[in-house]
């Protein structure tokens, strides 16, 4: 498999000793040297959360746009990596790179599965952050690569590495709260307008690179580097940007795989501008064994829900067992609060609307977590495949809510039945010889 363009040749301790004092430790085949792929607000944040891992060191940082490179080199700087990373505009050199072990990618969205295959096929890797595809045919195009050429590839859904929230998911498992058949989830916000208008790339900023296998639009100001989110060209919409996070909760909880049934209600209701992608959505998922997920975005009313920013209910026959963090709480069905188990980390609260990291711990578990699986060669806490699964059905749930119906699924794989219409959004188009393949 090649993606070909133009110039494409083919038990964690977590702040420890110093970097220094570790590499008289060990050796330096034993180091895993990454490259830091997309920098702009979660990219610096997870260099830094990367270089205080004591068996890790950040060799390369890249960007399509050299104004970010400061922020993040200071951010490897005040974490205590003493060597200095490479700057690097272009991500197809650092798949040449033959010292680099492994990729972290904080691209936008049309970027994630591209260059997770990228990485697969340079023998990298490979942490990307949610969610794992722009679209359900991608995300099988990523498991194929991890499997094709054997690699490591965990997606950023941080709470699969909450020590605590695992065991409240164990607990659900063994039946706490009975048969467990509802998963209620939600997010909040209070994002504002965006309008865009026609401008000129800046000259720090590689446009063209930036766009890379989405077919070529012209630059217009406004988009860049945040509200891409918004639009179906390049990203994903809150769906995917944040209700993967509950979404993938829920899915574990309930121990489901690929719906059956999907559909997805909302629009652009808090203002008239240019977003396309829903600020206001009710997205209910339903499963085989008569179980369900609903997720609630409000984008642009940051009114909490059941106190919280963003969460999950989880609700059994014989109770309830909240959640959302590396903490729940379990209730009886009358809604009494029968046991309380916190975070152990009782210095950092969640920050649940903070676009560069929710919680630090959190990051530096699931960064350990993947160094540990690339040398124990194991599947991650969240692997490709369980990745995929949890996005899927938040992807079809913007195709369901773009055609305008409820889609039926095969609950195998969670592709569309009798839809012809909503199939063709299964897939994307790509700029001419921007085309992934496996």
């Amino acid at each position: 498999m090649a993606i070909t363009s133009a110039g494409i040749m083919a038990g964690n301790s977590l702040f420890g000793m110093s970097a220094k004092s570790y590499r008289n430790i060990i050796g330096a085949n034993e180091r895993i040297n990454l490259a830091i792929i997309g920098l702009n607000g979660r990219g610096s944040t997870m260099a830094g959360t990367f270089a205080r891992q004591k068996n890790a060191e950040i060799s390369t940082l890249c960007d399509v746009d050299t104004r970010v490179f400061v922020k993040a080199l200071k951010s490897v700087a005040s974490n205590k990596q003493i060597s200095v990373p490479k700057t690097e505009g272009d991500c197809r050199k650092v798949m040449q790179d033959k010292n680099i072990d492994a990729i972290y990618i904080a691209t936008p969205d049309h970027w994630h599965t591209p260059l997770t295959i990228m990485g697969c096929q340079a023998g990298k890797h490979v942490y990307v952050e949610k969610p794992l595809s722009h679209n359900p045919h991608e995300g099988e195009l990523a498991i194929a690569a991890a499997r094709k050429y054997d690699r490591v590839v965990q997606m950023g859904a941080q709470r699969r590495s909450a020590p605590v929230l695992t065991e409240g998911i164990q607990q659900l498992h063994e039946g706490i709260i009975g048969r467990v058949y509802y998963a209620k989830t939600w997010y909040t916000n209070d994002r504002k307008a965006t309008f865009l208008t026609p401008g000129t790339a800046p000259a720090e900023l590689n446009y063209d690179l930036w766009q890379g296998p989405a077919p070529r639009l012209a630059y217009q100001n406004g988009l860049i580097h945040y509200n891409w989110h918004w639009f179906w060209h390049w990203g994903t919409g809150e769906a995917l940007n944040n209700g993967t996070h509950e979404v993938d909760i829920a899915r574990w909880g309930l121990g489901v795989d690929y719906p059956v049934k999907v559909s997805s209600s909302g629009g652009r209701y808090a203002f008239k501008d240019d977003w396309q992608t829903p600020d206001t959505q009710v997205v209910t998922l339903e499963y085989p064994d008569r179980k369900m997920i609903m997720w609630e975005s409000s984008s642009a009313n940051g009114r909490r829900i059941e106190g919280d920013e963003r969460g999950v209910i989880f609700y059994g026959e014989n109770g309830s067992l909240s959640t959302g963090n590396d903490a729940y709480k379990v209730f009886d069905l009358k809604g009494k609060l029968t046991k309380e188990v916190a975070s152990k980390d009782k210095e950092e609260a969640m920050q649940g609307r903070n676009t560069a990291t929710v919680s630090l711990s959190l990051d530096s578990m699931h960064a350990a977590d993947f160094l540990d699986a690339i040398r124990q060669n194991r599947k991650p806490n969240c692997d490709v495949e369980i990745g995929h699964k949890s996005i899927v059905g938040m992807q079809l749930s913007n195709i369901a809510w773009r055609v305008g119906r409820e889609l039926h699924l095969d609950p195998k794989n969670g592709h569309i039945l009798n839809d012809p219409e909503a199939e063709k959004l299964w897939k994307r188009s790509y700029e001419p010889g921007w085309e992934p393949k496996v």
